[in-house]
């Protein structure tokens, strides 16, 4: 399936002139893969530019290989969790999404949704506003690659969100704030807002729904995947060593594609979808409101490849929470240390954000669950990180008062030691095909879309034909042109 199939040339030179003015240079999808490929010059130039800035060369810091040290580029940032917090033998990695431009992976993501259709000229920045539904950090990610590229953008989140969400918005000075009813789980609220900007402003905006856009899991594929499988050969491989699973919250459905990425080079791969038990859409058909931000639910999204997915973890977001404060309040973190946790994973342990600590909790249950030990590494994306989330730890301590010694104590007991594969389903055969089919509600009987649409997305070939590395390869080579008409990369 090709995400490109015509070239407006007139548009496109209305891009590149945009551009021109705005200093913007875009980086290849294969310089986001490995940095080292990026130009020495925008190199040293990166070391004098602050990773948060909005600043047109830092497009080139949407890499997982961000060094926050010297402002250059390494080997990526992870975290692997000893066995005194996740209790089992198998290694458990986190990917650390916090060195993100934005402090979250999402911005990635956006890229690889706003790019293609950019360079192709498929959206026109000098006329149409570029649309970000999302339950967060998708929305910051397309407005902060908008704020670079000069294109005017419009972030639709839920109103229920962090307070941090919506101020990192205004900060970079969002053209349009939309914030619509509900929390994490209000999903279908975000898209009556799209329909209705669609009946209201018509070809003057262009919709990068996440949910839906195969640049989401084509960047994901790549990106994610890659760098896993990098930190997996060469940190974590041995004689006697498995890649046996890879764990994510689906929310759009993008990050999870990583995982059909790694299935191509480990066979054996556990894939694992992790939501909210509160709202247990996979686990259950279930709904319901929920406390995990960053994973939106209530629907199947159109871009999740279910024939890739083993098993489902739906996570209790009482437990997400109070292992939210063990992990980064004084008490919980000298509770931590007495029981053997070293300073430098205790210092590290802000990087995980809600999301990221749903991820933890389902990867420890993998473990569990499929009996597996001190051969097997398990690797889960730390979307984004505390950095967000101080607002919802000042919150907590309102509502149940000072965090002490005693209620670490009792979390670490029931959340960490404690911490078995309850609400936990295996999918086979039948289940997939099932979860695949409950699309159909939301997507043909709301969104748009036909039922021939839906059937093909049941087809392997159908995904092999969305991650065939021409696809990537032809985008790179429209990027490529694209910046040989701006001039710029020449002319540094």
């Amino acid at each position: 399936m090709k995400i490109i199939s015509k070239i407006d040339k007139k548009v496109l030179q209305r891009a590149v002139q945009r551009a021109k003015e705005r200093g913007v240079i875009l980086p290849t999808f294969a310089q986001q893969k490995d940095p080292r490929k990026v130009p020495a010059k925008i190199q040293e130039k990166l070391k004098k530019i602050k990773l948060q800035d909005v600043n047109p060369l830092n497009l080139f810091r949407i890499t997982w290989k961000n060094d926050p040290k010297t402002g250059g580029f390494g080997e990526g940032n992870w975290l692997e969790f000893p066995k005194e917090i996740t209790g089992v033998d198998a290694r458990i990695v986190g990917l650390m999404g916090r060195y993100f431009p934005t402090g979250a992976h999402k911005v990635g993501a956006a890229y690889g949704c706003l790019v293609p259709r950019l360079v192709s000229g498929n959206f026109d920045p000098t006329t149409q506003k570029a649309v970000w539904p999302s339950t967060g950090n998708y929305c910051r990610g397309g407005a902060y690659d908008c704020a670079l590229l000069g294109c005017p953008a419009i972030a639709i989140l839920p109103e229920g969100m962090s307070q941090e969400r919506f101020q990192w918005l205004k900060s970079i000075k969002t053209d349009e704030i939309i914030a619509t009813p509900g929390t994490e789980s209000n999903v279908k609220e975000i898209y009556d807002m799209c329909w209705k900007l669609r009946k209201e402003r018509g070809d003057k905006i262009v919709i990068f729904n996440q949910f839906e856009e195969f640049g989401n899991s084509i960047w994901h594929y790549n990106m994610t995947g890659g760098i896993i499988e990098e930190i997996y050969e060469n940190n974590f491989k041995t004689a006697n060593s498995r890649l046996s699973g890879y764990i994510s919250a689906t929310g759009s459905a993008g990050t999870i594609a990583a995982g059909d990425f790694l299935r191509t080079k480990h066979p054996g791969i556990r894939v694992v979808a992790t939501e909210a038990q509160q709202c247990p859409t996979l686990y259950q058909y279930g709904f319901g409101a929920h406390r995990i931000e960053g994973i939106g639910d209530k629907h199947i999204p159109w871009i999740h490849n279910v024939r890739n997915t083993d098993a489902v973890s739906a996570v209790d977001d009482e437990q997400v929470m109070q292992l939210l404060r063990l992990f980064n309040e004084k008490a919980g973190q000298e509770y931590l240390k007495k029981q053997g946790v070293k300073a430098d994973v205790l210092s590290k342990l802000p990087a995980l954000g809600i999301s990221g600590i749903c991820n933890l909790v389902s990867a420890i249950w993998t473990a569990r669950y499929f009996e597996m030990d001190g051969r097997d590494v398990i690797f889960l994306p730390m979307t984004d990180s505390m950095d967000l989330y101080a607002s919802r730890v000042a919150e907590m301590a309102e509502q149940h008062g000072p965090y002490n010694a005693d209620l670490a104590s009792r979390h670490y007991g029931r959340f960490l030691e404690g911490c078995n594969p309850t609400t936990f389903r295996e999918l086979n055969y039948f289940d997939r095909k099932a979860i695949h089919n409950f699309k159909y509600f939301t997507w043909v009987e709301q969104q748009g879309k036909d039922s021939e649409e839906l059937r093909q997305l049941w087809d392997e070939d159908f995904w092999k034909s969305v991650f065939d590395p021409k696809q990537v390869a032809e985008w790179d080579q429209l990027i490529n042109e694209f910046n040989a008409a701006t001039g710029l990369l020449k002319s540094l």
